[in-house]
């Protein structure tokens, strides 16, 4: 008889090592490698399986395209993430923080589906099916036409899905929680994840239903397991949101039928989550008027801008090394506009203890918010408030210069509607439009900071 052969393979990244060691040498975790059959590893193909040697037909790529099939959903920031609803056929991965709400949005997706006459199946791998018909009550959907299953084994779910009609929406909770018979690994590590949703997008292309996974994050924010299941998918997204907030953001990363970046905001109540139509008044609700360190952001997600409050406190440091807090924006981009302020702008900053926080919880990744970042901070140090009807937005290069940026008509124009009178921004575009709103362009950072800070000694002064 053949001795079988192991290898080991780290249940963070996938990655495969000769030996048994305690930290993972590609990502750099400890204690995530576990041994696993070399038959249903990384890089292993399923050995019973043999080959057609049926040619394949190819096709001239010029001819007629017909456009995908969509079902829409119903919940209108939903559909505007994944493109105007989910593809007919594909699969769609959705990650987020235990507790965030992913099963309570896709159980309304699916009762939203199930009224406008689709067959909508719901496999939860975590809860009894008592548990989610408790949850669909709480929501007011208990009389919605969802199929419902508990089962984690992947062969009697794509048995059950294959009887009868194929339904058009499938979802899967959670694809941590599902293990094959066709390898010998536990739940929730890296082969069991790969084989699993392998079988489940497979059962998605050639049924042609709508299969949407959940999927758990790590500690990083990122959806764990090997990154390989991001590549199989057709869209992936994140739900993110924060504990002591009630909205949540769903973001598209990756969507092969619509545009990335995209976001949906939902409100979380006692009836589950409700739409946001407008996040920009969300998010300026209760904003600190007339005080210092406060500025309005416009920028955008994916198509749509969005307004957001950034607030930053200077204060003196009793430390050696001062503190340095960033809540909803990146702390390396904080620190360069830190050393332009310091080196182009001759503003002496770096030895205060520096907190800045997104309002509301966004998450703020485009570098078109250094600006306002740049403005909110010099508000505080000077102890001079910015106007409460102006908007921020520029990217400061490490020259001291304030750079223009993309979709500068579209952020002037939901300022404009939310009642905004000027923007302070760079040089505007050929083709950008005020839209009836006044415009302060500024090409150097130090000139807007001598405005603000001229401003603050007028204040003190008086």
């Amino acid at each position: 008889m053949a001795k079988t052969k192991t290898s080991h393979v780290c249940q963070s990244c996938g990655a495969v090592s000769a030996r048994w060691q305690g930290r993972c040498e590609s990502c750099g975790e400890w204690n995530t490698i576990v041994e696993e059959m070399v038959d249903s590893g990384v890089g292993a193909g399923p050995r019973s399986a043999t080959a057609a040697g049926r040619p394949v037909q190819l096709v001239p790529l010029s001819g007629e395209t017909e456009s995908a099939a969509r079902i829409e959903t119903g919940l209108a920031e939903l559909d505007r993430v994944t493109g105007g609803g989910f593809v007919m056929g594909s699969a769609v991965l959705v990650g987020g923080d235990p507790g965030i709400g992913k099963s309570t949005l896709l159980l309304q997706a699916g009762a939203a589906l199930a009224e406008r006459g689709k067959r909508v199946v719901y496999v939860s791998g975590e809860e009894a099916v008592a548990q989610i018909r408790l949850r669909a009550q709480r929501l007011g959907l208990g009389d919605r036409n969802v199929s419902l299953a508990s089962e984690t084994n992947v062969e009697i779910i794509l048995a059950t899905l294959q009887q009868g009609p194929a339904p058009h929406l499938v979802i899967i909770d959670s694809i941590q929680t599902l293990w094959t018979d066709r390898v010998d690994s536990a739940p929730g590590t890296v082969t069991q994840v790969r084989t699993s949703a392998q079988a489940l997008t497979r059962f998605a292309k050639k049924s042609g239903a709508a299969v949407v996974l959940v999927g758990h994050v790590t500690k990083d924010g990122q959806i764990a397991g090997p990154r390989v299941v991001e590549h199989m998918v057709d869209a992936v997204l994140y739900f993110e949101g924060d504990a002591s907030h009630t909205f949540r953001i769903l973001r598209g990363v990756k969507n092969r039928y619509g545009a990335t970046d995209e976001i949906g905001v939902f409100e979380m109540t006692t009836l589950g989550l409700q739409e946001v139509a407008n996040p920009s008044a969300l998010f300026l609700d209760q904003r600190d008027e007339g005080a210092a360190g406060s500025a309005v952001f416009a920028g955008m997600e994916g198509t749509r801008p969005v307004l957001c409050e950034i607030q930053a406190l200077v204060a003196p440091s009793p430390l050696g090394t001062p503190r340095r807090a960033v809540v909803g924006w990146d702390s390396s981009r904080l620190s360069m506009v830190l050393a332009v302020l310091e080196s182009r702008c001759g503003v002496r900053i770096g030895a205060n203890d520096i907190y800045l926080n997104v309002a509301g919880g966004l998450k703020i990744n485009e570098p078109a918010a250094d600006l306002a970042v740049a403005a909110a901070l010099i508000s505080s140090l000077t102890g001079s408030p910015l106007p409460s009807d102006a908007v921020y937005f520029g990217e400061i290069s490490l020259a001291g210069g304030v750079r223009p940026v993309v979709h500068a008509s579209l952020r002037l124009r939901e300022a404009q509607k939310l009642g905004f009178k000027s923007a302070v921004t760079g040089r505007l575009g050929a083709g950008d439009k005020a839209n009836g709103i006044a415009v302060g362009e500024y090409s150097e950072l130090a000139e807007l900071v001598g405005r603000i800070a001229a401003k603050g000694q007028r204040a003190a002064a008086e």
